[in-house]
């Protein structure tokens, strides 16, 4: 990939796929799957004796179970238009536009995510996120007519058209955003919370080159056991569309995955611990 690490001229080339793979299958509890089901809460019904969390009507986590899936059976698309395979990956894809570069990767489809449900409920004041350099960059300012320049580690804002608000205007900030930021700075940006305390929307992060992350996209709750159960989305290198993880570690409950668990958490491309849990603030 060419992404920017930081604001610096040094660019790393990484390769499709490099994390652990979970098992080589594609296997979902199909009595989990609603085939028509057009979105994340209709796609994925539940196990037997669960009931999704509540989620409050004009919260993150609300807006990320209505998000838009491609029919059942799609592969997700590489920025370049070729297939990943599902195969030991995922089992749904995000109805989402990626465009056309190589920045829609794994934290910047949670970046991307947030910023379009603080847009959509113009909370425009609310979209910022950090460079790896930490130069912090707000969308009202972008929406007002204000561009970044970006002089090796050093970044300000320049006055360069009439102010716009129209959802180009927030794509391309974002695109500005995915090649100057990444996991190394997302993951200093969110706060660290309790496992047993995970809602809708909270992330599974670890910084570095590359590092990872992954979005809790919905939850439930069995009411006899008090077992709680959550699904995964990722994006990944190169950039590619968002997609629904399969559980790996187990083909009963996949594509779920339940709180009850140790303290690793494998999937298919990556493990993570408890410990890696964050969200925004």
């Amino acid at each position: 990939m060419l992404k920017s690490v930081g604001i610096s001229v040094l660019l790393l080339v990484f390769f499709c796929y490099p994390c652990g793979q979970g098992k080589s299958n594609n296997q979902v509890n199909s009595n989990t799957i609603n085939k028509q089901g057009a979105t994340i809460e209709e796609r994925f019904l539940l196990p037997d004796g669960y009931n999704r969390i509540e989620a409050e009507s004009e919260s993150f986590g609300a807006w990320l179970r209505k998000l838009p899936l491609k029919p059942d059976g799609a592969n997700a698309l590489l920025f370049d238009g070729r297939e990943k395979p599902a195969s030991g990956v995922y089992c749904a894809v995000l109805d989402l536009p990626i465009g056309t570069k190589n920045l829609h990767q794994c934290a910047d489809a949670i970046i991307r995510l947030r910023a379009e449900y603080l847009w959509k409920n113009k909370r425009y004041s609310d979209i910022h996120f950090n460079f790896t350099s930490g130069f912090r960059a707000d969308y009202a300012k972008w929406m007002s007519g204000k561009r970044v320049l970006v002089n090796g580690n050093n970044c300000c804002w320049v006055a360069k058209t009439a102010a716009s608000n129209t959802h180009d205007d927030l794509w391309n900030y974002l695109e500005t955003v995915f090649m100057y930021a990444g996991t190394l700075s997302l993951e200093k940006e969110l706060v660290k919370t309790n496992w047993d305390d995970m809602q809708i929307g909270d992330i599974l992060i670890q910084g570095g080159s590359p590092g990872h992350a992954v979005i809790v996209v919905d939850m439930a709750i069995n009411e006899a056991t008090h077992e709680k159960i959550f699904l995964l989305a990722q994006s990944y290198m190169p950039a590619q569309e968002i997609q629904i993880l399969i559980n790996p570690n187990s083909d009963d409950l996949s594509p779920w995955y339940s709180l009850n668990c140790e303290n690793s958490i494998q999937t298919p491309e990556r493990e993570f611990i408890k410990g890696d849990l964050k969200r925004f603030e």
